[in-house]
């Protein structure tokens, strides 16, 4: 099947932390995207010859649309040698038109949520969670437990603060953890998101599920934890590398 490939404006650029920013793609009006949460799309930018230059891929971070989105929502934190980001941060501006393919990825929930939900993030890697998070609010999905263990360095880095805070004092069943690792006076969790989980979770159990999505070596770390210090089943693991 041939790939499909979109271009479509941006309808606007807002800063969400020191060095990372919300763009917003508007798709034309009769050609709204469908999409799973959790998934991604892929640029193709005007940063080199080659496809391996060009393109990028990023998850979506807003929820979908049962008809399809409008309007698409990327959260991207600006990488110091990403020519991708450079481009993004520098060159792009409000009716920039950008090419894209998707959506892809098989980094979803299943439609049966019958176990705890653990999802384990830095920086960036919280937007297919709040993509599954809002989905699941929208859609009024029934779900058990949901655990969502946020790491970054400073607490002005901290994405989605206030919406994920609202949630937790909604939701009963929704907790929201903080690590911060440059940040000596910080009153939660100091250091990173992996003492976080090993501690709460140290005892295996079956009706678990584990979501991880961030760079490699923390992914690395993570999947090494879960599968041979804590002794979790592979098949309960799941993870995404940033995007």
């Amino acid at each position: 099947m041939p790939t499909t490939w979109y271009e479509a404006p941006i309808a606007s650029i807002n800063e969400l932390a020191p060095n990372v920013r919300q763009f917003i793609l508007k798709m034309p009006a009769d050609t709204p995207l469908s999409y799973q949460a959790g998934q991604f799309i892929t640029f193709d930018l005007p940063i080199g010859e080659r496809r391996l230059q060009r393109w990028r891929s990023y998850s979506i971070a807003g929820a979908p649309e049962p008809k399809g989105n409008e309007f698409l929502e990327l959260c991207i934190v600006r990488t110091p040698d990403g020519p991708g980001t450079t481009y993004l941060f520098d060159e792009v501006k409000v009716g920039t038109v950008l090419k894209f393919k998707g959506p892809d990825g098989a980094f979803c929930l299943p439609e049966q949520l019958d176990r705890d939900l653990v999802f384990i993030c830095t920086g960036t890697g919280i937007a297919p969670f709040r993509s599954m998070l809002l989905d699941i609010k929208k859609r009024n999905r029934a779900h058990k437990k949901i655990h969502l263990i946020f790491g970054t360095r400073y607490e002005s880095g901290i994405l989605y603060r206030e919406e994920m805070e609202a949630l937790q004092a909604e939701f009963a069943d929704f907790e929201f953890d903080i690590a911060l690792s440059k940040e000596p006076d910080w009153k939660g969790h100091k250091g990173y998101v992996h003492p976080v989980y090993m501690d709460r979770y140290a005892n295996p159990r079956p009706d678990l599920a584990f979501y991880i999505c961030g760079w490699s070596n923390m992914i690395d770390e993570a999947v090494e934890n879960l599968l041979i210090k804590l002794g979790y089943d592979r098949t309960q693991i799941h993870y995404e590398l940033y995007g």
